[in-house]
């Protein structure tokens, strides 16, 4: 499994489609791909799915699927994301067994000891802020919610990485990363830019250089 340092979330807008989103992610150095395709007829998914693990192979990116399960094992991606609103993690783990990755998405420290506590590999944590690609929001952490919670974790000795996620921009990464979590996941923000591929890549040295501060 790859560090989640950078998960990019796929999504498509005017300019691009999920592959496209996925392979300019990619050339920029991002190696955690999660498709997501809500509200999307599964065999769709699976169709995108399909072209997309071939892409993350090439690439050696780890490849997550959201909320598709069977799907997952079917294909055989390194593994599935679970909101709170799909298949409950201990549901999905039995059915894919240890071997494959199962991320899910927490607002609360409550969310996160469940989370755990059924299996999950990682949690993606959020919203940060205000996002505009997904439906029936949490409440906004901001940065004193993510401090909130991993200091709980810290004080429970839980130590399973954590994805900060949700309206995040290039300038929050370094106080994101700064609360503790160990990676950011975004998707909009790379779509937008003029130069996704560069976008990325310079997303990737702040990471980086958040971590050696």
């Amino acid at each position: 499994m790859n560090a989640i340092k950078f998960q990019f979330i796929t999504h498509f807008t005017e300019r691009y489609s999920y592959f496209d989103s996925a392979r300019l992610a990619l050339e920029g150095g991002c190696r955690w791909i999660q498709l997501r395709m809500k509200d999307a007829p599964a065999e769709v998914v699976e169709a995108e799915a399909v072209r997309i693990m071939q892409l993350c192979k090439e690439y050696g990116a780890t490849f997550i699927i959201d909320d598709h399960v069977e799907l997952v094992k079917k294909l055989g991606a390194d593994g599935v994301h679970l909101g709170k609103n799909d298949m409950p993690i201990a549901n999905a783990r039995k059915i894919l067994g240890k071997n494959f990755i199962i991320g899910g998405t927490a607002n609360t420290f409550d969310d996160v000891c469940m989370h755990v506590n059924s299996g999950a590999d990682y949690i993606g944590m959020g919203p940060f802020r205000y996002t505009t690609t997904k439906k029936n929001l949490s409440p906004v952490l901001g940065l004193q919610g993510y401090k909130g919670i991993l200091g709980q974790m810290a004080a429970k000795g839980i130590s399973v990485p954590v994805v900060a996620i949700g309206g995040i921009t290039a300038d929050d990464i370094e106080d994101v990363m700064q609360t503790g979590v160990s990676g950011i996941a975004l998707s909009g923000t790379i779509l937008r830019a003029t130069d996704p591929v560069s976008e990325t890549r310079q997303i990737l040295q702040k990471i980086d250089n958040s971590n050696t501060y």
